[in-house]
């Protein structure tokens, strides 16, 4: 049955954070590819505010992807916020989009500095954050980044709760509890979700693959046309104008996700394909590429991790690696079919290490690699992922590079299958679902 209205679920982890910067100086700039939820995030904290006590005349709300709003100057912008200031209290403003206005920044700064105001704005493109605005708002300003759902997440908007029992010998178990009674393995919604994703409006038309895929589609269409594609022509570019070389690039990248990956090897495949030519001066194919990609990562589609020499102590130039946002939309641009499950858990880890504040790169240490190094202003750990540590080889390799680093910091694999998941010499091993739902 069709929801009448859609339903505003919790996001606690993002608003949280937002709620920690409530009446604080710097312009909140909630930020993440199109659809993971910017706008709901901006409801829940006019609701907190709300609850709070704050006044429905206090909270300005505006999303420029209205009609009301569509050609909307910067000083439009500026009068009707002005025009609809309370007279004697501080005034909430919120902002949805609000890339879609030209010089932004403008209006943004002038209400810091003219009114009593909290701001908080949302914004589908890095550009947002780049140096020709941060002139504007130089410390005065604080992103809020925000992914698709979380596995936990995802379990919660699709109506499962997660029960605890401890078993004969002591062991605690999990199983997934659905609101019509039913009861399922942890491992069977792990796999609901490596396979739809964690794109909030999957909630919204259950777990259909029609469905998922033409809401899919239209994440991919919105964020191709309207986020790259729209934004260099009034940009006045002329480099990034093709949607069919821009979507090869895209499936290059989501094919080869956890992949250690350059501008050159992309390049060469599309040489091969006939779609950059190779006899131009200048190498200019790699410089298309570069400018393909950047845009990708301004939109938040795609991640970039650096590698760091763990030894040495330094990053390295060379040979990073590229993580999908969402690993539905993956799914929807290979074809769902079954492949790479190590890679896929290496993204999802990825993305959940980032949810939990840590910065991420892939180490270096002699000639092996591994996976994550995670730190935070508390702690660092060093992380390996695969898909399962049951093989005797397997299980070898994967604890060899972490046996490598001689400091005392905590050290891990992580499984998707896992009989025993115990410590080894000082390493942890854990499995997927544990990590996730810890």
């Amino acid at each position: 049955m069709q929801r009448e209205k859609k339903q505003l679920r919790p996001r606690d982890l993002y608003l949280n954070r937002l709620i920690a910067f409530q009446d604080t100086e710097p312009v909140k700039i909630i930020t993440g590819i199109r659809r993971c939820g910017k706008s709901s995030l901006l409801k829940l904290m006019v609701r907190h505010l709300k609850d709070s006590g704050i006044a429905d005349e206090q909270i300005i709300e505006m999303n420029f992807e209205s009609m009301a709003f569509r050609g909307m100057t910067v000083e439009e912008l500026y009068g009707y916020v002005k025009e609809r200031l309370p007279d004697s209290s501080r005034a909430y403003l919120f902002f949805d989009e609000i890339q879609r206005i030209d010089q932004w920044q403008d209006a943004v700064n002038s209400f810091r500095v003219d009114f009593d105001c909290d701001i908080y704005v949302t914004g589908s493109n890095a550009c947002l954050l780049s140096s020709e605005y941060a002139t504007y708002l130089a410390g005065r300003s604080v992103e809020i980044k925000i992914l698709p759902l979380s596995f936990r997440e995802f379990l919660d908007f699709h109506g499962y709760t997660v029960k605890e029992s401890i078993s004969p010998s002591g062991a605690v178990r999990q199983r997934i509890h659905a609101f019509d009674g039913e009861s399922y393995e942890v491992q069977e919604l792990l796999e609901a979700y490596m396979r739809f994703g964690g794109m909030p409006g999957i909630a919204d038309v259950g777990l259909d693959m029609d469905k998922a895929l033409i809401l899919l589609d239209g994440i991919y269409s919105s964020v191709v046309i309207r986020d790259i594609l729209e934004r260099e022509r009034r940009r006045g570019q002329r480099q990034i104008t093709d949607p069919h070389l821009l979507r090869k690039i895209v499936m290059f990248l989501a094919d080869n996700i956890g992949n250690t990956t350059s501008l050159t090897s992309i390049s060469n495949t599309l040489v091969d394909e006939k779609l950059l030519d190779r006899n131009r001066k200048g190498n200019p194919s790699v410089h298309t590429v570069q400018a393909y990609v950047a845009a990708l990562l301004d939109s938040y589609v795609f991640y970039q991790i650096k590698r760091f020499d763990i030894k040495g102590k330094a990053y390295l130039r060379t040979l990073g690696k590229y993580y999908i946002a969402d690993i539905g939309l993956r799914n929807y641009l290979l074809g769902f079919r079954d492949m790479d499950t190590d890679h896929i858990i290496e993204n999802i880890v990825y993305f959940e290490l980032l949810r939990r504040g840590y910065d991420v790169a892939i180490g270096k240490v002699n000639s092996q690699e591994v996976d994550f190094i995670a730190t935070n202003a508390e702690e660092k750990r060093y992380i390996q992922v695969t898909e399962s540590m049951d093989e005797p080889r397997t299980r070898e390799r994967e604890l060899a590079s972490l046996r490598m680093i001689r400091d005392n910091y905590e050290k891990i694999v992580i499984a998707g299958r896992c009989a025993n998941p115990a410590s080894q010499n000082g390493i942890k091993i854990v499995r997927l679902t544990d990590f996730l739902l810890s």
